[in-house]
């Protein structure tokens, strides 16, 4: 282990999902740092050492320290499976759209009604249920016809759309009226590496 990434994370944060699936998916070795939000240990030192934003995941490859999980993900492709991220201007443009989308519409739709149901959190739940059906309308019509978001193949796209939209029922958005967009989601979960999130029964998935 003396070699592997360290990855700062929270067993129930979408956002770190998608790292510890992508190590996963690609066999990087890795070691699961747990970070007690709940005590609030990423607003205080050592954490904010890290990251000043106090926020995870963020990962530490010998002496690269990389917050945020889309960049954390563009940074493992890159360096340990370029297969993962088109090297080409357009490929590579097509999956930024969807880290994109992942970052503002998923992020402000089925995570932030899943932040409602599972932490509490104080925010606009029927917004961002609204925010949800945009994004899996977007995704359901794009999937229609693919296998995978961008090209052939698998890529950081997929990883960065899958964990906050597989947990959408626990935000008590339902996914029964996206066919494609569930289809997809076995899809991911077949893969060779596949590491689930701990589900919460909260909402539809109560």
């Amino acid at each position: 282990m003396s070699n592997a990434i360290r990855i700062h994370s929270f067993p129930l944060s979408g956002h770190c999902h998608r790292v510890q699936l992508f190590a996963g998916l690609t066999g990087i070795g890795h070691e699961l740092v747990p970070v007690d939000l709940a005590a609030g240990e990423h607003k205080r030192d050592p954490f904010l050492a890290l990251n000043p934003a106090g926020k995870v995941p963020v990962i530490e490859d010998g002496d690269v320290v990389i917050a945020d999980s889309t960049a954390i993900l563009v940074y493992l492709a890159r360096k340990y499976a370029p297969d993962w991220l088109p090297a080409d201007a357009v490929g590579e443009a097509r999956v930024q759209r969807f880290l994109s989308l992942a970052a503002n519409e998923i992020a402000n739709g089925p995570a932030a009604a899943r932040l409602v149901m599972v932490f509490g959190a104080e925010l606009d739940a029927e917004r961002a249920k609204a925010t949800a059906t945009y994004a899996f309308d977007l995704l359901e019509g794009h999937l229609t016809g693919r296998t995978w978001l961008v090209g052939d193949r698998a890529t950081i796209a997929d990883v960065a759309i899958y964990s906050y939209t597989a947990h959408a029922p626990e935000g008590n958005v339902s996914l029964e009226p996206y066919p494609q967009v569930r289809a997809f989601l076995k899809r991911v979960e077949d893969l060779p590496g596949f590491v689930a999130m701990p589900s919460t029964p909260v909402g539809l998935a109560a």
